[in-house]
């Protein structure tokens, strides 16, 4: 049960980010939106693990996978997202891209850890990957534009990164670190990055002051980033990194809820269809029950 508890609270944390990150891309550039989402969480978190007075002593090594952890996924990956978005791409599209992760999980997995997926998990992801383009076929074909498929490429590119980081995290787990203390330093190193990234690129420092802009600010830092990647990160390292990614199919249903309840969104028969598709691939991956037990 607690499996699953850590698996249906990615899934609504993460579902309920995409709306508030428009927020953050009309007020700002990309760089700067994720700057400001992670200094806070490595912040908040640094002071955590202080706190709680459990900060160790790392390697060197140690801490060059925590600056590659917070290159990949606290860092890069999301500003090519963020810039994707800014340049116009429609979450469908996005969704869609970043449901790939599953497949290079796997892929990775099996290069770095030597594990090969189940054959359920196969299955499921296939299903799942299918059933994620049917719910978002009919806005991928109204898409177009000559930077589309540049914008596409920085989504894939996104994607592997963001699947480079849950195998670092993973590595980070295996050596008895905490998901904790690792995404600590991870989102501290992404931090320095992106500031250093925005000194040089992208001046001057500008915080839009508003409500709409700091309110999602600090949800898509607190929850958005510190629990929810604790959540994800901490599903990873107990059922592995193929069946964790399938969170990344599932979450865009609820985001699709939300849009539904507060932007209009319309379900149609083939969208619904896609929804169905989904959770039977769901079923796949979760596989037999004392899997997520």
């Amino acid at each position: 049960m607690y499996n699953i508890a850590l698996y249906l609270l990615t899934i609504a944390i993460w579902g309920s980010t995409w709306i508030l990150a428009k927020f953050q891309v009309d007020s700002t550039s990309a760089l700067q939106s994720v700057f400001y989402r992670y200094v806070i969480a490595a912040l908040l978190l640094q002071g955590l693990i202080t706190t709680l007075r459990s900060r160790n002593r790392h390697s060197l090594r140690t801490h060059g996978l925590f600056f590659l952890l917070g290159s990949f996924l606290f860092c890069w990956n999301y500003v090519l997202f963020y810039s994707a978005t800014a340049m116009g791409l429609t979450t469908g599209l996005i969704a869609v891209i970043f449901s790939l992760i599953i497949t290079m999980n796997m892929v990775n997995n099996a290069i770095l850890f030597k594990e090969l997926p189940e054959h359920s998990t196969l299955i499921g992801a296939l299903v799942g990957l299918i059933g994620i383009s049917m719910v978002f076929a009919e806005d991928i074909a109204t898409i177009n534009g000559q930077g589309l498929y540049v914008t596409i490429l920085l989504c894939v590119v996104a994607t592997y990164m963001a699947s480079m980081g849950n195998m670092m995290s993973k590595i980070l787990q295996r050596q008895g670190i905490s998901v904790t203390g690792s995404n600590g330093w991870g989102m501290t190193y992404g931090a320095l990055i992106l500031l250093i990234v925005v000194l040089v690129f992208d001046r001057p420092l500008v915080l839009p002051i508003t409500v709409p802009f700091i309110s999602s600010l600090l949800f898509l830092s607190i929850i958005g980033s510190i629990v929810a990647f604790w959540s994800y990160l901490t599903l990873l390292g107990r059922v592995g990194a193929d069946k964790a990614a399938y969170a990344m199919i599932v979450f865009p249903i609820w985001a699709l809820m939300i849009s539904w309840m507060f932007e209009g969104f319309v379900w149609t028969p083939t969208k619904l269809s896609g929804v169905g598709v989904i959770l039977v691939g769901n079923l796949f991956v979760i596989g037999r029950r004392q899997k997520y037990e």
